[in-house]
């Protein structure tokens, strides 16, 4: 008997387009695009019909990190530093940090500030030097030699960089995931750390500074459930945990912090032991895709994607495609979304 996880939904086909570098996108049905050259904005609809004219392009150095602003303008991770640009491309403002762990000669950002959704507001994680009241966690012991603290989040405004509240988190950071409550009442950030998995926080900004409501370990936030409290995260089996290595999806009340949805991955995998899950993406408010590799005997593994019920976290089926797919899933937040396949972008909905 067929389970409700295997049973098929055709994924429809909306349109094909070149692929232009990594995708996210952005509110006014925009469309932003990170390159070698740097970021350009796209109309949505024109992009997806074939169209590649940017309405605006600016370049970046090749490992910076960039979050559009809704003025147009962009906020931008480096090495050394935060920046802001102006649609024009000139600096508005500046803060410096500390050069990022992991990196000698080219310090890199292990994630991309978070613009707030009402646009006033940017969370940023940056690297903290050790001193004799914050004793080292992290030592590089090559020259230039650093002895890093836990990483510090940065609460800035967004106009004019000025530094609104700041927090030291139990991180030192290779990743970092930030979302947005859309109200912009609450940041779930997940930062990743070498040997310790992900950590995940809620934290709500207040006048008097940056609290932490709860968080949960070992899971990385996927969004937030439109309209409602709750956050969702996923597990991956990444080998740490000794005997408690696995694959889960969670929901959580992030006023209460307590996890009000599990389902365990391990129930739609063909051979729980090698099958792997490797990312969860919400559509909609009711939808989310989970995407994963399975492994058959004698033959490479597979990709495949399954559709979720994102307020119960109970499968609805697999998605079947008809054209090849990869592991990137890019949401657009109109319950359609993109799949990659070599050059070329695929546009999909729900039947």
């Amino acid at each position: 008997m067929m389970s409700t996880a295997d049973a098929p939904i055709d994924a429809h086909l909306i349109g094909t387009v070149p692929a232009a570098g990594s995708l996210a996108p952005l509110p006014g049905a925009r469309l932003s695009a990170r390159t070698d050259e740097g970021l350009e904005i796209h109309d949505r609809d024109a992009f997806l019909s074939g169209t590649r004219s940017p309405t605006q392009s600016l370049p970046l150095p090749p490992h910076a990190k960039a979050t559009p602003l809704p003025d147009g303008g962009l906020v931008v991770a480096e090495g050394t530093g935060i920046r802001a640009l102006d649609p024009d491309g000139t600096t508005r403002w500046k803060v410096s940090h500390a050069p990022w762990h992991g990196g000698r000669w080219d310090p890199r950002p292990p994630g991309a500030p978070a613009v707030s959704p009402d646009g006033g507001l940017v969370s940023v994680v940056v690297p903290t030097l050790a001193t004799e009241d914050t004793p080292a966690v992290l030592v590089h012991d090559d020259p230039p030699k650093h002895g890093y603290a836990r990483d510090t989040l940065l609460l800035l405004d967004a106009a004019s960089g000025t530094v609104l509240a700041r927090r030291p988190i139990g991180a030192v950071a290779s990743d970092i995931t930030q979302r947005w409550h859309p109200d912009s009442s609450m940041l779930a950030l997940s930062c990743w750390t070498a040997w310790y998995s992900w950590s995940t926080w809620w934290i709500e900004p207040r006048h008097d500074g940056l609290h932490i409501r709860g968080g949960t370990m070992m899971r990385e936030v996927i969004d937030f459930l439109p309209g409602t409290s709750r956050a969702l995260t996923l597990r991956r089996a990444e080998g740490i945990a000794f005997n408690d290595d696995r694959d889960e999806l969670a929901s959580h009340d992030v006023t209460t912090d307590e996890q009000v949805g599990l389902f365990d991955l391990a129930e739609v995998a063909l051979d729980p032991d090698n099958d792997e899950f490797t990312g969860a993406f919400l559509l909609d408010a009711a939808h989310l895709v989970v995407t994963g590799q399975v492994y058959f005997p004698g033959r490479p593994a597979a990709v495949r994607h399954w559709l979720w019920d994102a307020v119960t976290l109970h499968p609805l089926g697999r998605l079947r495609y008809p054209v090849p797919v990869g592991g990137d899933v890019t949401p657009l937040g109109d319950g359609t979304w993109l799949t990659r396949d070599g050059g070329r972008l695929h546009h999909w909905a729900l039947p």
